[in-house]
């Protein structure tokens, strides 16, 4: 009977392995397709940056020949029309300052409301939480007005409202990964003579370094690829970001120039790509610790 028993078992156990096995190769079938999906986009755009303007609306979906191939030269053409260098300047400078930025006020504004619990802390809390469901188009012409008003219209302006936009997705996070914080931790380094300050950035802020590197890649990425608030809020005659230099790749009449426009579309998703891929083990991890913590 135990024989019989324990056959039987290891018969279920094995019917039960061979299931999740197959489902489990189902699932990765499924997955891949999405994956294909999500990234063919972007190959489309760099097999056109290769071929003949004229040759991309007839057979966008195809690969470049000897008739379509143009070798470098949508890239020339577009690095020349839209001053892409000027533009990659100020996309950089705005990306990297408003990601710094955004960072250090926001990991200390997320310690002072984890450590101070009274009305004001859980106010500021709700509001900051609260901006993240505002719809932007609720504030756009406000903000623009504003902004003009207070001279925010060059790129160390757009930072300044980079951060306030930024604020609310960070300072969530922050505040769940500083919540689970030993508090003693923080008491020691005050007993050895620190100040609030230094408690904060040799004690607290290593400590919040995954969050702070998901924070700053759900930034970037968003900044460095905004058009909407740098069109509203920047003096586009003088400072321009990359998304808008390569709208000026439209002509009158609804003419375009496909080749030069994929070809600086290559080049700004590039450094994103790599930064993105460099980081994004901490992604998951920042996250997760977060949530858990909090």
């Amino acid at each position: 009977m135990e024989k019989e028993y324990s056959g039987q078992k290891k018969s279920v156990v094995n019917a039960k392995e061979e299931n999740e096995a197959k489902n489990g190769w189902i699932w990765t079938i499924i997955f891949s397709v999405i994956a294909v999906i999500f990234v063919s986009p972007i190959f489309i755009v760099l097999m056109n940056s290769f071929k003949m303007k004229s040759f991309i609306n007839l057979t966008p979906f195809t690969f470049p020949t000897k008739e379509t191939f143009v070798q470098w030269e949508n890239y020339t053409r577009g690095i020349e029309t839209i001053g892409f260098f000027d533009a990659f300047k100020n996309s950089l400078f705005i990306t990297v300052c408003s990601v710094f930025v955004i960072i250090i006020c926001t990991s200390m504004c997320a310690w002072y409301i984890a450590r101070v619990q009274n009305i004001f802390t859980s106010g500021l809390y709700f509001l900051c939480v609260f901006s993240m469901i505002v719809p932007f188009q609720m504030v756009m012409f406000t903000l623009s007005k504003l902004s003009d008003m207070l001279g925010l219209t060059t790129p160390a302006g757009l930072i300044i409202v980079y951060l306030g936009f930024g604020a609310g997705l960070a300072v969530f996070m922050f505040v769940g990964f500083v919540k689970g914080i030993p508090l003693e931790i923080e008491e020691v380094a005050m007993i050895d003579g620190c100040n609030p300050i230094q408690t904060f950035f040799h004690v607290v802020l290593p400590i919040l370094k995954p969050t702070c590197i998901t924070v700053a890649i759900l930034q970037a990425m968003w900044i460095w690829n905004d058009y909407l608030l740098p069109y509203l809020v920047l003096d586009i005659t003088e400072y321009k970001t990359i998304p808008i230099a390569i709208q000026y790749l439209k002509g009158g009449y609804g003419s375009v120039d496909w080749g030069a426009m994929m070809a600086m579309l290559v080049l700004a998703i590039i450094p994103i790509i790599i930064f993105y891929i460099a980081c994004q083990k901490h992604i998951i991890k920042g996250v997760v610790a977060g949530a858990v913590k909090g």
